[in-house]
């Protein structure tokens, strides 16, 4: 029985680096009725693994699921996820993710900004069966939704 399992995933780091896919490390999990997108699949991702000053802490990060952009009729058939910290180690904030803010351009606002290292991860089905791999392909979706949404409220 296979432990680790990775897919690829694209990160949007904080600092001036520019966006690019990484191996996301996901672990199995004992199935649960009913339980929520990420872990329908029976597997537990990790991106703290990519997220800088993140707390080594059960809900130190938080998913928001992207279905579709704006205007589309139909959702997305791989949606995607995206991973977000929210309790750093030493309880200060983030560093609000540059590349996200200049991809907001004038739309960006920094009581809503994102913050911290995003990771992004791409899922099978609409049903959350399988996370699959990302490729540089899938940029300009995320970028499209990033562009015009911030980050959830915590």
């Amino acid at each position: 029985m296979d432990q680790m399992t990775s897919y690829e995933a694209l990160v949007f780091p904080s600092d001036d680096r520019p966006p690019h896919l990484v191996a996301l490390v996901s672990t199995p999990i004992t199935p649960v009725p009913n339980p929520p997108e990420p872990y329908r699949c029976a597997r537990l991702p990790h991106p703290q693994v990519y997220m800088d000053y993140v707390a080594d802490e059960p809900g130190a990060w938080r998913f928001h699921l992207v279905e579709a952009l704006d205007g589309m009729k139909r959702k997305f058939d791989t949606p995607y996820i995206i991973f977000y910290p929210v309790i750093s180690r030493d309880s200060m904030p983030f560093p609000i993710n540059k590349c996200i803010r200049e991809i907001q351009g004038n739309f960006y606002k920094e009581s809503r900004a994102w913050r911290g290292n995003i990771v992004v991860a791409k899922y099978k089905d609409q049903q959350y069966s399988a996370m699959i791999d990302m490729s540089m392909a899938d940029f300009p979706l995320v970028k499209n939704y990033l562009q015009s949404h911030y980050t959830p409220s915590t």
